[in-house]
């Protein structure tokens, strides 16, 4: 029985998953270089490969972690949701201490030598293992009253806090507040509270724009406000806030339909500032047009819906949350990324997941990939031992 297990584990192993993941991890390093190599030459001493080289490290580590939780038992990280809660915790309060790393005028990472982490990152995968376990726990009538919502919300809303005021990293703050409402949504689709919380969420954003538009908050009470001036009308702002969103946007509009050609930016060369971050996506428009821009966004669309077919496929409820709440996370930051780069939102600072320059967010997203083709596994092997069962009575 335990090499038909096997067989049956390898039979159903998601290659196409792996593929694409594979294929945008690729993509991702040739963009790295490309929207890198001038601004890293002149940074570090001609090293044209400096960013290649160390997202390179990181995709390789990653790749390893994700084999690791590949094959690692799922079921395990149930018993381990609380201290996985409080690993996250503590590695944000370890900013607090020498290992906390600043730069560009924030002190968002631990340095441990050579070795940067984000913890934002790092909580992100915790609250999803920690709310995923917390509501499998709980029956269909708790998770649709007030504990459904608030026992899985006060510990995030302790982190989201953290985050923000020890990190001053608003954005990953509301990421990690949003994956566990949409979570309980999906979970229990009765509970109002997560809706009402969802709802006003986005009233409050609405509210705060209007706010500021008419005058009655002024932009200057914060940088953030500022970045919502610079939104609403980028040329206003081209020497400040706005600089960013519209020389993306330039670089957007002058890739065309076919782009420019790879390494043909012109936005790369001191004009889009940190084009290998969070402003990536306007630097693949511009080389590879908008049908280069449409095809990554394709391709995400693909990964999801492989992601969302093991939702589909596996019966343990613990299970479909751990994918859901990773489901959550990749199209939250794909969607927010594209709305900013494109205007559509204020910038936010969120990461292209698995193409953005950024040994973290890499690590962490390929650790959450690996659960999920874990997952896919178990989930189609014990379809099919079911249906070997019916067959056999």
């Amino acid at each position: 029985m335990e090499n038909k297990q096997e067989r049956i584990n390898k039979r159903y192993f998601d290659f196409s998953l792996l593929f694409i993941v594979l294929f945008l991890l690729a993509f991702g390093l040739v963009m790295v270089y490309s929207t890198s190599s001038y601004s890293a030459s002149l940074d570090f001493d001609g090293d044209s490969l400096y960013y290649l080289k160390r997202q390179l490290i990181s995709v390789a580590v990653g790749i390893v972690v994700m084999a690791f939780t590949a094959v690692f038992p799922y079921g395990v990280y149930k018993k381990l949701a609380g201290p996985a809660y409080l690993f996250g915790l503590v590695s944000i309060l370890l900013i607090l201490t020498p290992l906390g790393y600043t730069a560009n005028g924030a002190r968002r990472w631990l340095r441990f030598g050579s070795l940067s982490i984000q913890p934002a990152e790092i909580c992100k995968l915790c609250i999803i293992i920690f709310v995923a376990s917390l509501l499998s726990k709980m029956g269909p009538k708790v998770r649709a009253g007030w504990k459904g919502f608030w026992f899985p919300m006060i510990p995030t809303g302790i982190i989201c806090a953290l985050i923000y005021f020890l990190t001053d990293n608003l954005s990953s703050a509301l990421i990690i507040g949003l994956i566990p409402i949409i979570m309980i949504i999906v979970s229990e689709k009765k509970n109002m509270w997560a809706k009402i919380a969802l709802t006003s969420f986005f009233a409050v954003c609405v509210f705060a724009v209007l706010l500021v538009v008419s005058g009655h908050l002024p932009a200057s009470l914060s940088f953030r406000l500022e970045r919502i001036q610079a939104w609403l009308n980028p040329e206003a702002y081209a020497d400040g806030k706005g600089m960013q969103v519209l020389q993306s946007l330039y670089g957007i509009g002058s890739g065309g339909i076919w782009g420019k050609g790879l390494g043909k930016s012109m936005q790369k060369l001191g004009f889009l500032p940190e084009a290998q971050n969070d402003m990536i996506f306007s630097i693949i428009c511009e080389e590879l047009g908008v049908v280069g821009g449409l095809s990554v966004i394709m391709t995400f669309v693909l990964l999801l819906w492989r992601i969302r077919d093991v939702t589909v496929h596996t019966k343990d409820y613990f299970a479909n949350l751990l994918v859901s709440g990773v489901f959550i996370h990749i199209a939250l930051q794909v969607m927010l990324n594209i709305a900013v780069v494109t205007n559509v939102l204020p910038n936010t600072g969120i990461s292209l997941p698995l193409i953005s320059y950024g040994g973290s967010s890499v690590i962490f997203l390929l650790a959450e990939i690996g659960i999920v083709m874990n997952i896919g596994m178990h989930a189609k092997f014990a379809e099919d031992a079911q249906d070997e069962t019916q067959r056999t009575d």
